[in-house]
């Protein structure tokens, strides 16, 4: 079956990859327009597999859409191709040849479902969505902790495949929900590149698969991280209450089921700490629980958060006081030595779930050093006045090494989709640092430059084309043009 469905796709692709900018920005929105016809049977179904609130599934399903019209949008004012033109100079010795270069797609990608955003992340989330933009055919794997949900998406899509006149097997869904499925999906040779949202475990293996394969290929994996979060001094002084209340709300958001999720707060010893401590235990005392996405999640939450409590030095400080009912999380916040964390490899990983470790620090020198001592991260934030920040300066300059989204006063739960976002980090919080799951960007993972040289015109693509028929922004001997 998974022999067929890629062959399938890579025979889609022939044709789908040729389709004009503006047909696909069409077929684009005619799936965002399909989903938004779903209404409540959508919403219902989500929430009845997720135990997810509808006002969030709500607010997922607008976001799913708008980033579908926003690539739509993109291929409209068709900068992304990063066309650029460098013309012939046969008094140049030797003689320099005409070189036009763009980016092109790649071929099938497969995309694996998130648990989490059974949306935005998922079926017709942002893998997809960039993808199909780009022109690549798309083949996802449904995520068994809402299928259903992801087979009345899928639905949505082959139907704006009918309407639009797009190939047939443009968009393929798979139900299998096997881990054999999944590694015959990577290593089937006609898949070109992968998208995946998730667990390290999970983006790992996927990662391995395709490293094993005759032909390699890219797997972009999206893995989590704990985001570690710096409270500086002054803040903690004059902003006590504030940012406790303010991360009280960010760890426990949808029972932090978030990658982006506080799971590690950092912060000097001191009276400020003392009080931002009893401010955020009060906070997170008062939490009501609530249900997990699935059985799965909610056992790996308190088999890890517990093996994380039994380490040495570790002590609960903070925990909802009412009682969790069936697959309900319980938030819960502890404290550890800086001297401990740092030779203790246990309290680095995730726990996914509303649970944050707050390190104390003697001083800046061990700050940093527990800082230094993480891997790569999605986010990491700075919360600081501006007394802070000038006395200071230096932890500026560890930051970008860390993550790929610095947050200063603020908190790292939320992530806008928009072309500046970056939804990506070093290894492990994903596969490629130079890349974005999120906004307009993320399309660049699905594509590859190519050179023509000396080619007649009538045989380029439009958008290299002397006349520049599509009007599109290029550089031309190395300035941009649209003429």
């Amino acid at each position: 079956m998974i022999n067929k469905i890629m062959q399938q796709s890579a025979e889609a692709f022939v044709s789908y990859r040729k389709t004009s900018a503006e047909s696909r920005a069409v077929f684009l929105e005619t799936i965002a327009a399909n989903i938004e016809s779903l209404g409540e049977e959508l919403i219902g179904k989500a929430s009845e597999e997720t135990n997810l609130p509808a006002p969030r599934l709500t607010g997922e399903r607008g976001r799913t859409t708008m980033q579908l019209r926003m690539f739509a949008q993109m291929l409209r004012e068709g900068s992304w191709v990063e066309a650029s033109i460098d013309t012939a100079n046969p008094d140049k010795v030797p003689a320099k040849p005409d070189l036009r270069k763009m980016l092109i797609p790649m071929g099938p990608v497969v995309v694996f479902g998130a648990s989490n955003f059974p949306f935005a992340y998922s079926t017709a989330g942002g893998d997809t969505a960039s993808a199909l933009a780009a022109g690549c055919t798309v083949v996802v794997k449904g995520h068994p902790a809402h299928l259903q949900t992801s087979t009345l998406v899928a639905g949505a899509i082959e139907a704006a495949i009918v309407a639009c006149n797009m190939p047939a097997h443009t968009f393929q869904h798979v139900t299998d929900s096997s881990f054999e499925a999944g590694k015959a999906l990577v290593q089937h040779d006609e898949t070109a590149a992968v998208g995946f949202t998730g667990s390290y475990t999970g983006g790992r293996a996927l990662w391995d698969y395709a490293a094993a394969r005759k032909n390699p290929i890219p797997v972009f994996s999206e893995m989590g991280s704990i985001n570690p979060v710096v409270l500086l001094p002054d803040t903690l002084d004059v902003n006590t209450e504030s940012v406790a209340k303010q991360y009280a709300g960010s760890i426990t958001l949808g029972m932090g089921q978030f990658c982006t999720n506080p799971g590690l707060l950092i912060a000097i010893q001191g009276e400020g700490l003392n009080r931002f401590l009893d401010v955020l235990s009060k906070e997170i005392d008062a939490v009501v629980p609530a249900k997990m996405l699935h059985k799965g999640i909610h056992k790996a939450y308190f088999e890890k958060m517990e093996a994380a409590l039994n380490q040495k030095g570790v002590k609960l400080v903070a925990r909802s006081s009412a009682t969790p009912g069936d697959m309900e999380a319980q938030p819960s916040v502890a404290t550890v030595e800086a001297g401990v964390f740092l030779e203790d490899p246990l309290l680095h990983e995730e726990v996914f779930g509303p649970y944050s470790l707050l390190v104390i620090c003697k001083d800046e020198a061990e700050l940093k050093a527990v800082w230094r001592s993480l891997t790569g991260q999605l986010t990491t934030t700075l919360m600081g006045t501006d007394k802070d920040f000038a006395t200071h300066h230096s932890l500026l300059d560890i930051a970008p090494s860390i993550a790929g989204r610095i947050v200063f006063n603020g908190v790292p739960t939320g992530v806008d989709v928009s072309a500046s976002m970056v939804h990506g980090g070093p290894y492990p919080a994903s596969t490629d640092s130079r890349f974005t799951a999120v906004g307009v960007n993320a399309v660049k993972r699905w594509v590859r430059p190519v050179c023509y040289q000396s080619c007649p015109d009538a045989l380029l693509p439009d958008e290299l084309k002397a006349a520049n028929p599509l009007g599109i922004w290029r550089l031309v001997d190395n300035v941009w043009k649209k003429d």
